[in-house]
């Protein structure tokens, strides 16, 4: 990357980040996401999933900053700090997001990507009923309770964690299985699994018990079945500051009193 990268700047809807991208087009240029060398999102994590949703395949690193409400995926916006320096010495951290195939009633098969994670959800008042099978090998025959979810590394820190979910550190190659608020098995407390593992979770009563799926931001209801697995051909590279890169910020979260 040279110097002087072309940077694409992509604001949220918020006139903090409006207002910032105007202020770093202005000083630095206006390019598109497909022109550029570098994308850099100013927003909050969400509008950071959607920057990866929507530009993603295109390859570019991507140097977020921090103009919303929560930023575990961003570096700090500074707007007098020369945004080439700071790109020039951030440090990578390489994403692989989950691959998800979900059934609906109907027999339709929907397929969505998802950098933080995938999580099935009770659309009604009635405990969801789950089977769980990983990789073709049934390891949990019913599971009772609101849901469960799949959670990459970068993503164990959100809803995984807050569900009690255990942390993972980025580049451990393992995804965390976590199920919400399950009232039987009354003893488990989800998995650490290996990236690669083909999870699928099977609705047992899906016209009694309804479940949707999400992928991040996106929803499927009246799900069937899901299969979730690793991407073995997609991956994104995020850009961090030194001083604040991502590696450390999940490892800090495990000394969380």
């Amino acid at each position: 990357m040279s110097d002087t990268p072309r940077i694409a700047f992509l604001a949220s809807s918020t006139e903090p980040a409006r207002n910032a991208r105007a202020a770093m087009v202005s000083r630095y240029g206006e390019h598109a996401p497909d022109q550029a060398d570098v994308l850099c999102p100013l927003g909050g994590d969400g509008f950071m999933l959607q920057t990866l949703h929507r530009h993603g395949h295109l390859g570019r690193p991507v140097f977020g900053m921090k103009l919303g409400t929560v930023g575990f995926l961003m570096n700090q916006y500074h707007g007098d700090d020369d945004v080439h320096a700071r790109i020039a010495r951030a440090e990578p951290a390489n994403l692989r997001p989950l691959e998800m195939t979900a059934l609906s009633e109907s027999g339709a098969s929907s397929s969505l990507l998802a950098f933080n994670d995938v999580s099935l959800l009770r659309q009604t008042r009635q405990a969801a009923h789950i089977g769980i099978d990983l990789n073709g090998q049934e390891r949990v025959n019913e599971l009772i309770g609101d849901g469960v979810l799949v959670a990459t590394p970068a993503g164990s820190t959100a809803y995984n964690y807050s569900a009690h979910g255990p942390v993972l550190p980025l580049g451990s190659h393992t995804i965390a299985l976590t199920p919400l608020a399950p009232y039987r098995p009354r003893r488990w407390r989800g998995a650490i699994l290996k990236a690669d593992t083909e999870v699928r979770f099977r609705v047992l009563d899906p016209y009694k018990r309804p479940v949707s799926v999400t992928a991040d931001s996106h929803e499927i209801r009246d799900v069937v079945e899901v299969t979730i697995r690793e991407s073995r051909d997609r991956r994104v590279t995020l850009l961090f500051d030194p001083e604040h890169n991502l590696e450390d910020r999940i490892l800090s979260e495990q000394f969380v009193f």
